[in-house]
């Protein structure tokens, strides 16, 4: 069993938000009850997130592991930006979500981009792929019965883009995933809120299907929810900064993003032979005559390719491409990646991720076809 959680003093899980999360763990703890599947959903800043984590913590005290499906790829929970992951959580998480908790997930796949706007169908069969797997690696139930019940308990963040085409990919995943709850987080500006109701079921709903309408935690005098503002594009960059940290030693003395900047100029990068690898580029076409142009001094995914036709190439992480020798047909890489790990890389993804700013301000740093200092991969 888990030990009691300990949120930051800074954040505040209103009495709300824990009969709600005491209420799903309560709803499986009878032996022949399933264990639940929960989707928490919600316009932008409404707390999706911290709740999450807080369920997340509050079935860790009845379960060994709880599985977390994330499908918000500009604010990832356990990966850098762009990725929609599956990950296996065996431990209590901090709810400060100003706290980077970098995990390695169950099961991951590289989007590419910090929305599903630019292609929602791609989206949709990452995690309709998630999903299947853990349907199918962990459920105890036989194929005849429900197969949307899985053997370990589910939590199913979402994205804050709840209108338009966001609202129909929300519907669909609803509709996919057949969660046993969902959790509705509404704010005080109404418009802006999902519809009343099993908005994403038709007249005929199962009733099983318990859904839970909390408010936003953060409210003023007036009992009006306040968003908290956040800057989006510093939280994507703090993720990706705590991801290449992972480079380097956790002994080793780099605790700003200067100190960082430097030591990841001077790291050595592994060595990647061009013909070892295929390279694609993620919403956009690219022209052949520039795809090492676009390649370089950039972030990409590293994936692996499936031998089935149809299912989609799993990701184990990020790179950057510190520079590209064609004459001796090399791609420099830094990557966190273990090497046993890389050597079964055989696609770069490129995508709308970008390295942050901070970590580009070093003279030198990122200097085209840099090829000194480097660390086969074979």
């Amino acid at each position: 069993m888990a030990e009691a959680e300990a949120p930051s003093p800074a954040i505040y899980i209103p009495e709300e938000w824990s009969e709600a999360a005491a209420a799903i763990a309560r709803g499986s703890s009878a032996a022949a009850s399933p264990p639940p599947v929960a989707l928490i959903c919600g316009a932008k800043n409404c707390g999706k997130t911290t709740f999450s984590r807080h369920l997340l913590n509050v079935l860790l005290r009845r379960y060994k592991r709880v599985a977390y499906l994330d499908t918000d790829v500009g604010q990832p929970e356990f990966t850098p930006p762009g990725f929609l992951s599956l990950t296996i959580v065996d431990k209590l998480t901090p709810v400060d979500l100003t706290i980077p908790c970098l995990k390695t997930p169950e099961r991951c796949f590289f989007f590419g981009d910090v929305s599903a706007k630019r292609d929602p169908a791609a989206y949709l069969k990452c995690i309709y792929a998630l999903y299947d797997y853990l349907r199918e690696g962990h459920r105890s139930l036989n194929s005849k019965e429900d197969p949307a019940i899985v053997g370990l308990p589910l939590v199913v963040n979402t994205p804050g883009w709840v209108k338009g085409v966001g609202f129909d990919v929300l519907v669909k995943t609803l509709r996919y995933i057949s969660p046993t709850h969902v959790v509705k987080i509404n704010i005080s500006a109404e418009s802006k809120n999902l519809p009343p109701g099993h908005f994403w079921l038709d007249e005929d709903y199962d009733e099983s299907v318990h859904l839970i309408e909390i408010k936003s935690a953060r409210q003023d005098s007036f009992n009006r929810s306040v968003l908290t503002q956040k800057d989006a594009r510093l939280l994507r960059d703090m993720r990706i900064t705590a991801y290449f940290r992972q480079c380097f030693p956790s002994s080793s003395n780099i605790t700003k993003i200067k100190e960082l900047a430097h030591a990841l100029a001077s790291h050595p990068p592994y060595e990647v032979p061009i013909s070892a690898i295929k390279i694609k580029h993620l919403h956009c076409q690219v022209p052949s005559t520039d795809v090492f142009y676009s390649l370089n001094a950039s972030i990409v995914g590293l994936a692996i390719s499936s031998n089935e036709p149809d299912d989609l190439p799993s990701s184990v992480g990020l790179g950057i491409v510190r520079g590209i020798d064609l004459l001796k047909g090399s791609i420099y890489v830094i990557t966190p990646v273990p090497l046993k790990m890389l050597e079964k890389v055989d696609l770069f993804l490129q995508g709308f991720i970008q390295i942050p700013t901070s970590l580009l301000q070093v003279q030198g740093y990122m200097s085209p076809y840099m090829s000194t200092d480097v660390l086969p991969t074979s």
